[in-house]
This record gives structure tokens, C-alpha cells and sequence, in this order.
């Protein structure tokens, strides 16, 4: 089975997420969206207000899990069964950012592979941070998101 963990903050899960996630299924047999707790970040979004949004996201989808974790993203890989991270890029930027990253996990981990796929066109501008910062200053960022803020993790 090709399992891939999707690794990230998701603060807040984008529609740029959404869509590589989607992508993904014609390449892996399950995907597990994995929301990772940060240490040189502070959330925005609580970590379980995104759980529940990301999970009613792909309700209709079976090959795909969230999960959170507070682990090294590689230990937390091999521990699922899982062989490949899934990881979006927007720009040579995030390129540079994830091949240091990449590199690092498979000191970590041997067998992981590092899959890397190109944001749509569409979705390339939109970022976590320019949402929150968005938000933050009263802005409706619903057209980046594929949920309503507004539904409640308490529902």
C-alpha cells in the first residue's frame, strides 16, 4: 500500500492544501494529513477547530486521515507505514526551504521519499500566512478556504 503523510501547520488548511491533497490520490493509496506542531511557531487557528475543518473536508473521501502530532515528521511517517511526504510548492522558494527539509528526513528515515507537487497556477498566491494576516485585520477569507470558518469544531 502507498501510504504518503501531507505534513504541515495547516494555520489554516487553504484551498492550495485542498487541491494537492486531491491530486494525490491517483498516486497514493492513502494519504494522511498530518498537522504538525510547530515549536518556532504559534497557532492562529486552535489545532483542533482545524482538525475537525480538514476532516468534514474529505468526509467523502476514505483514503484520506488527519492526524496531529508532536514528533519529528519522519519518526511520525515511519510509525504510520508511511514511505513518501507529500509536499506542495509554490515558488523556487518553498523549493529551497523543502529539499533542506527533505534532506534531513531521510537522515531520519531511511526509506522516506520526499514527493514534491507544483501548487495549480490558480492557488500559487495564496499562503497560510496572508490568510491569517488577513483574518487577523477583519478580512473574509472564505474564497481561499475550502470550509466555512464560521461552522464550529463544538457542532
Amino acid at each position: 500500500m502507498r501510504i504518503a503523510l501531507f505534513p504541515g501547520s495547516f494555520d489554516p488548511f487553504t484551498k492550495g492544501h485542498e487541491d494537492i491533497v486531491l491530486r494525490s490520490l491517483a498516486l497514493f493509496d492513502q494519504v494522511i494529513i498530518g498537522i504538525g506542531n510547530n515549536v518556532n511557531k504559534k497557532r492562529y487557528f486552535p489545532l483542533e477547530t482545524m482538525k475537525f475543518h480538514i476532516e468534514a473536508c474529505f468526509s467523502d473521501y476514505d483514503s484520506v486521515k488527519v492526524i496531529a502530532y508532536d514528533d519529528l515528521t519522519a519518526r511520525v511517517a515511519r510509525e504510520l507505514g508511511a514511505r513518501f511526504l507529500l509536499r506542495g510548492l509554490r515558488n523556487t522558494t518553498d523549493f529551497e526551504y523543502e529539499n533542506g527539509i527533505s534532506q534531513v528526513n531521510r537522515f531520519v528515515y531511511e526509506e522516506i521519499e520526499t514527493v514534491f507537487l507544483i501548487t495549480s497556477p490558480h492557488l500559487a498566491p495564496i499562503s497560510s500566512s496572508i490568510i491569517r494576516d488577513l483574518h487577523r485585520y477583519g478580512q473574509n477569507v472564505d474564497e481561499f478556504l475550502p470550509y466555512d470558518l464560521m461552522e464550529s469544531a463544538e457542532s
